[in-house]
């Protein structure tokens, strides 16, 4: 039995544990202030699980290169960034162009933060419906000929899972080239055997940051969120939809499932097949090449302009929040923003004030039924403190709104798999494609619109009347939400 004595020792031991880890926030870590915080209060305050948490959640990459290219690889891509940016650089060649001219800026920073190359020989078609998503992925799958890689944050074992496996199987046993690759903590739930049959059929699978007991991950905070397919160098897909019944609207929980999600023809695909073997070089442990089959000869197939931005805790910059926010600071007429998780930083929450204030139509939609609680709370806290600068706030109310989506001016817009929060921003390697194309960008724009038909509005008032048990979930959350 534990006497007295025990007791107290075994929470003076708690309390040194924390007193260390609290040290190695503030030393170690080097997060920002308002990370630190929240982790020095967690250890504070839950003495005896803050630490177990942190082990979990409280991981820093440090910035270390995971995605690496070799030399050889390095040399082509440099080859192709710094054509681009003389290209970039030459005003009487951007000058006959207006609307490359007006973001040319926009393209400069992609290139020199993330090496996205920009492309302008793309076709590009839009899904908001799990189903149109779904037939096509499985109709291009299909024809494959040569190689088929994907890669899913989640791939569940359902219907849906189970039927684009079967795919995968058959054109593995025909002789396809075929890759998968899953998050090790967005597949928590599905046994390594659901995926049996396609090693056995001649296909290969990798998981990223598997968990090294069922059930448990010590790099739960450290998410591959991506979502790329590409298929034959010709066909490839990005944005919000994950592999699962859920996504065709099949859950009792949410009913309708609204997304975004991009099917690309054209050479924007070099950039996903890139990101693609370099992920999978990681994930797998296995030295792929870049071989010519991956990145074939293209012929034109549309005047869509793309780049396509890759971030993660190992980038040096936050591309794709600094995409963002570029395309805030340069919106003149309107911004539209869709997410599910609206958890900005400050960088990101003062610029869409200054916009408003500046005139510009500010809308953004979230959805009305949340999936995790301290970030939906979080979110209403955050788009309250916008209202009073004008930004128009709504919540989606047909079923789940799982969109990631930002256009502005009706010219420029980006679609892919990065929430508005700050997980996405600094803890999940994500993917988006931003697209310089007017009718584009206007389709995307009237999807938008038509969602709102489906909303409900956010106004002053109606959160300034705001109950204390609402004020009071929405002040923890977002205490929290640096850390969500």
């Amino acid at each position: 039995m534990f006497t007295s004595e025990l007791l107290l020792r075994f929470f003076n031991l708690l309390f040194f544990i924390n007193i260390i880890f609290a040290l190695a926030v503030v030393f170690f870590e080097r997060k920002n202030p308002a990370s630190t915080w929240t982790w020095l209060m967690v250890l504070l305050f839950l003495p005896s699980i803050g630490f177990v948490l942190y082990l979990f959640l409280g991981q820093n990459l440090k910035r270390k290169k995971m995605f690496s290219l070799k030399k050889e690889e390095r040399e082509n891509l440099t080859s192709i960034i710094t054509k681009q940016k003389e290209f970039l650089n030459n005003d009487k060649l951007i000058k006959t162009n207006s609307f490359l001219n007006k973001y040319s800026d926009m393209i400069k920073l992609n290139l020199c933060s993330d090496n996205s190359f920009y492309t302008n020989n793309n076709h590009v078609t839009i899904f908001t419906d799990g189903k149109s998503k779904f037939d096509q992925l499985k109709e291009t799958l299909k024809n494959a000929k040569v190689y088929i890689h994907m890669e899913y944050y989640i791939f569940q074992n359902d219907t849906l899972g189970g039927a684009i496996l079967k795919i995968l199987c058959d054109k593995a046993k025909e002789g396809v080239e075929v890759k998968l690759l899953y998050d090790g903590m967005g597949c928590l739930k599905v046994h390594k055997s659901f995926f049996k049959p396609l090693t056995e059929a001649g296909g290969k699978i990798a998981c990223f940051f598997p968990p090294f007991l069922p059930y448990i991950n010590l790099r739960v905070n450290f998410r591959n969120h991506r979502k790329i397919c590409t298929v034959d160098g010709q066909y490839a897909f990005i944005g919000g939809f994950n592999i699962g019944d859920e996504y065709l609207g099949h859950s009792k929980k949410f009913g309708f499932w609204r997304d975004t999600h991009l099917f690309i023809q054209g050479d924007a695909i070099d950039a996903l097949q890139l990101h693609f073997l370099m992920d999978w070089r990681f994930a797998a442990n296995e030295d792929s090449t870049f071989e010519d089959k991956y990145f074939p000869h293209r012929a034109h197939v549309g005047k869509t302009g793309l780049q396509i931005v890759s971030s993660g805790p190992d980038s040096t910059w936050n591309s794709i929040k600094n995409g963002y926010l570029k395309m805030i600071s340069k919106a003149e007429k309107n911004i539209y923003i869709e997410t599910p998780y609206f958890i900005p930083d400050d960088s990101i929450l003062e610029a869409l004030r200054i916009a408003s204030l500046s005139g510009v139509d500010v809308r953004i939609i979230i959805p009305s039924k949340p999936d995790h609680p301290f970030v939906y709370w979080a979110s209403t806290s955050y788009m309250g403190e916008l209202l009073d600068s004008g930004v128009k706030c709504y919540t989606y109310t047909k079923g789940f709104l799982h969109s990631k989506f930002l256009s502005i001016d009706e010219s420029i817009s980006s679609v892919g798999t990065a929430n508005l929060d700050i997980r996405s921003f600094t803890l999940n390697f994500e993917i988006n494609a931003f697209i310089y194309d007017k009718k584009i960008t206007s389709d995307l724009d009237y999807f938008f619109i038509d969602d709102l038909k489906f909303c409900t509005e956010l106004t002053l008032e109606k959160y300034i009347s705001r109950s204390i048990a609402v004020k009071f979930k929405e002040s923890i959350s977002r205490l929290l939400s640096p850390i969500l």
